[in-house]
């Protein structure tokens, strides 16, 4: 039966109750008797008319549920519901009434059937059953969009609960006319989930153990001046408004610290909120790092770490890889960069690391988490290689066999060592939803507790252990209606709490389905979401840049730990949702590190003029990084080797932080004209490091008019030489002849000069020139043999 069965299959109060009955005998001996009179017409007529208009009968009306206590029933108490009613009808809803109807099939006790009631939305006498007399609530006639507020108590003992334990579906109705149906009929319903666990105290509680996440995107900027060991750059200042009390990481803290939760920790979060208890810089105006402004938030970080130790104090803390890096987009894109398994794995070290130094505790590790718990063979492979011993999936995922006819226990091995902790999904998305309403929030906490009800009378001579995983980053609201049934479901008869290690060594279920889906399984809508193929190859380009650069430096951990943690912030999870954020941040680290190698670089050089046969060349190296570098060799090069050649053409340079250095490369002129030189620096291993410098050497002191002239100096020199020896000679001999002599003594030698020029002494690096170094040479500069 439909809503064309409410005037007949209920009963009213009053003596409109009596008058309805009355119709219903008349209507019903007209038809029997196929009398068509006047009043057996009528009611002929009226019974298809309530059928034509049952697809919007009961949906004229909005039942909105604000609050229900107490949520667990037990036997002599009263149930209280308190909402509203709004008129979304075209006609004017009269003699109103809020009534509650029970399902006449009873308790609901599988949670297949469960979903079936959750699906539905029209009432149905057949299935939501007459309304209980005696406890309806009068209304005011309600004028289209019009509203009231109601309250209604209804004891326990006149919703006719069975002795056998099951989930009971309550439907608050607003009963009454308008112009649709002239007879009375449910005009709204909403549908509350009422877990009653009766007599079945032989059944073995089921152990829940509720994971309670503390993620966020990173906040850290990865060009933070990490060589000279300042205070970290943020993106933003966010994470102020998170971490106060009213924020949402305010709040998880606060809500958590009551509750019997295991807390799932991003050490990337840990460490960025103890950054900011220190004096830190927030990134100005479009991500500007040159000009950055002061932090505001050391006050509230210091107290929500403060908050956050005593909240974990005595719970179990799991420490994720840091970053939480996303590793079903690891599986899926980053296929032959093995590097960023590698981080993955130094982030699981580091992860555990951070969050034990941070909280004081000593934390579960080796715990892999991809999003929504979705795997495929290739994220488990992922994760394996990755080090991790554990995998949180999700039974939507990893789904159990058909023929199982309960819910197993989560843990169970998947291979080589691997633990799945196959998460419950109706529990776990309870609170997916916007919670942003009080109705929306009193009808998850309900089917959170009627579906761990179910799983314990599903097989009540069983104990099994289920895990929780919500949404990483829940809202305030979800996270309130999360703890409201968190605590709610912890003071039931039929759950236990447990923590994740407790969970992992449960003893696995025989039944349960240990084999990884395939990639076809895989959910199309993760997919999209997932960080690109370009991302991994941007990165592993970034880490081998990075391994060729650290070679030189002399204090290597000053950039490559803010670098691995920059890397391992670029792949994380956080990032879901926000595509230009990722890349923006993936770009920033490359860049970064593209800076950082240009601070080492050539000075340019102007054109130069070598004058003579030999002469030095200097050239100079500036060091803009905050360390002394190393290992770096400066090479010279020519074009014309035959006109220019240079000894010794390479040379080891070392550099303090902050200054420059200058070498002088000896050089060699055999003919005229210009050379092109150019300056190359390279690591010692022959890597090319950073940009060359070009310069010209213009060659003019060996021409063909040179040599004339020096040709001609030496002939005159000679023909002076010869006519002074003969002058000398007949003037001897004129002396000779005159004194009648033979003898006098032979011509002296006055003795030449020698060639003192001392050899030159290449390579000889000048003094080191400090900071204030001038930069390119002036042009025209002329470098002397």
């Amino acid at each position: 039966m439909g809503e064309a069965a409410q005037a007949a299959g209920r009963a009213p109060t009053a003596p409109r109750r009596r008058w309805l009955r009355g119709t219903a005998l008349l209507a019903g001996a007209a038809l029997l008797t196929g009398l068509l009179q006047a009043v057996g017409a009528t009611a002929s007529h009226a019974v298809p008319e309530l059928a034509a208009t049952a697809a919007t009968g009961s949906r004229a009306a909005a039942v909105t549920i604000d609050d229900l206590s107490p949520r667990i029933p037990t036997s002599g108490s009263t149930i209280t519901v308190r909402g509203s009613v709004v008129n979304n009808g075209k006609s004017k809803i009269t003699d109103a009434r809020m009534a509650a109807h029970v399902a006449p099939g009873g308790a609901v006790h599988t949670r297949s059937a469960l979903e079936s009631e959750e699906s539905r939305t029209g009432f149905d006498v057949a299935l939501d059953g007459k309304d209980i007399n005696g406890h309806q609530v009068d209304m005011p006639d309600l004028a289209p969009g019009q509203s009231a507020p109601f309250t209604m108590k209804i004891p326990v003992s006149a919703l006719y609960f069975g002795d056998s334990g099951g989930v009971y579906v309550v439907g608050i109705a607003l009963d009454g006319q308008n112009a649709d149906v002239a007879a009375d009929h449910v005009v709204g319903i909403k549908r509350i989930f009422l877990p009653w666990y009766g007599n079945s105290g032989g059944a073995k509680a089921t152990k829940l153990t509720n994971l309670w996440p503390l993620t966020d995107r990173p906040h850290i900027d990865p060009r933070g001046d990490s060589d000279s060991q300042q205070s970290p750059i943020f993106t933003d200042d966010d994470l102020v408004k998170e971490l106060k009390p009213a924020g949402r990481l305010g709040q998880m803290v606060k809500l958590g610290s009551t509750l019997p939760v295991t807390w799932v920790v991003d050490p990337d979060l840990l460490a960025t909120v103890e950054a900011m208890t220190k004096p830190y810089r927030v990134a100005g105006s479009g991500g500007d790092v040159t000009n950055p402004t002061q932090g505001t938030g050391s006050a509230v970080a210091k107290q929500w770490l403060n908050s956050l130790k005593s909240a974990v104090a005595g719970h179990q803390v799991v420490a994720l890889p840091f970053g939480d890096p996303d590793i079903a987009s690891l599986a899926h894109h980053a296929k032959g960069t093995t590097s960023d398994l590698d981080l993955v794995k130094t982030g699981t070290a580091l992860g555990k690391t951070t969050v034990d130094l941070i909280l004081g505790v000593q934390s579960v590790t080796n715990v892999a988490w991809p999003v929504d718990g979705a795997i495929d063979s290739s994220v488990v492979s992922v994760a394996r290689s990755s080090g991790a011993k554990q995998i949180i999936t999700r039974n939507d995922s990893l789904r159990e066999h058909a023929s199982l006819d309960y819910t197993p226990t989560s843990a169970r091995s998947i291979g080589s060592g691997t633990t799945a902790v196959n998460t419950d999904a109706a529990l776990s998305t309870a609170f997916d939803g916007d919670m942003g309403t009080q109705q929306s929030s009193t009808l998850a906490v309900q089917d959170y507790l009627a579906q761990s009800l179910l799983i314990t009378l599903e097989a009540p001579d069983t104990q099994r252990s289920i895990v929780v995983a919500p949404q990483r980053t829940p809202s305030i609201a979800q996270a309130k209606a999360m703890a409201t049934a968190i605590d709610a479901a912890d003071g039931s008869q039929w759950a236990d709490s447990s923590d994740y290690g407790s969970a992992v060594k449960a003893t696995a279920d025989p039944r349960a389905n240990h084999k990884v889906p395939s990639s076809s399984s895989y959910p199309k809508s993760l997919r999209k979401q997932e960080l690109p193929t370009d991302a991994f190859r941007q990165l592993h380009q970034v880490q081998v840049n990075l391994n060729d650069f650290v070679v030189i430096l002399t204090i290597k951990d000053r950039v490559t730990v803010p670098f691995r943690n920059a890397m391992l912030r670029a792949t994380s999870t956080g990032w879901r949702g926000e595509a230009s954020g990722e890349k923006a941040y993936r770009d920033s680290v490359g860049t970064y590190l593209t800076d950082l190698i240009g601070s080492v670089h050539i000075l340019q050089k102007s054109d130069l003029t070598l004058s003579g046969r030999s002469g030095t060349i200097p050239v100079t190296v500036k060091n803009e990084l905050g360390q002394q570098i190393n290992g770096l060799v400066l090479r010279l090069s020519s074009n014309s080797n035959i006109r220019l050649k240079i000894k010794d053409p390479q040379q080891p340079i070392t550099i303090d932080g902050g200054h420059t250095r200058t070498l002088k490369f000896q050089t060699t002129a055999s003919a005229n004209g210009p050379a092109q030189i150019t300056a190359h620096l390279y690591t010692q291993s022959g890597a090319l490091y950073g940009d060359t410098v070009d310069f010209k050497v213009q060659l003019t002191n060996v021409t063909d008019l040179v040599m004339l002239i020096i040709a001609a100096g030496l002939l005159l020199l000679v023909l002076a030489g010869v006519r002074i020896y003969r002058q000398r000679k007949r003037h001897a001999a004129a002396e000779g002849g005159a004194n009648g002599g033979t003898g006098g003594g032979a011509d002296g030698d006055d003795g030449g000069d020698t060639d003192g020029t001392s050899p030159e002494h290449p390579g000889d690096p000048a003094a080191d020139t400090g900071q204030d170094s001038t930069e390119p040479s002036p042009a025209g500069e002329k470098v002397d043999g």
